[in-house]
């Protein structure tokens, strides 16, 4: 979750939005990412789908057994990714400031883990309060 929050923090200070993921595959970091939408004027770049964009084209097996770590519970689209690659385990840093789509994750056989990080929501809502419109543009709201 660390390694997550490094991300975020990375996303925060480029003027993004301040969420983290990273892809753990047998206990190595193989793909570590952020929310990048502001930054490369993107409509999918969020942190999930950059650390999957950034672990880069590998055999099915490795996502299979595969880690997420993600600093809020993944969105519809994130989720989709998710399932797509068949990863069996996310761990959440918070999912206060957004509940994302951890019921069907988990109605799907993924083991969702939810840890209520205050570092994780402390980032999230004073980004929240500073940037209102571009948090709801995030969400889709």
């Amino acid at each position: 979750m660390q390694a997550a929050l490094e991300e975020a923090r990375k996303g925060a200070s480029q003027g993004g939005i301040p969420i983290g993921a990273v892809l753990v595959h047998e206990g190595e970091v193989i793909g570590r990412g952020h929310n990048r939408r502001v930054q490369s004027g993107s409509v999918v770049l969020h942190g999930e789908m950059d650390a999957l964009e950034r672990a880069g084209r590998r055999p099915a097996s490795v996502y299979r057994e595969s880690i997420l770590y993600t600093t809020l519970s993944p969105c519809a689209m994130c989720s989709g990714a998710i399932l797509l690659y068949g990863i069996p385990r996310v761990v959440v840093g918070e999912n206060l400031t957004f509940m994302g789509e951890e019921a069907l994750l988990r109605s799907r056989g993924v083991e969702v883990e939810v840890r209520q990080e205050r570092e994780c929501i402390r980032l999230l809502q004073d980004f929240i309060a500073r940037n209102p419109a571009l948090w709801s543009e995030d969400i889709g709201v």
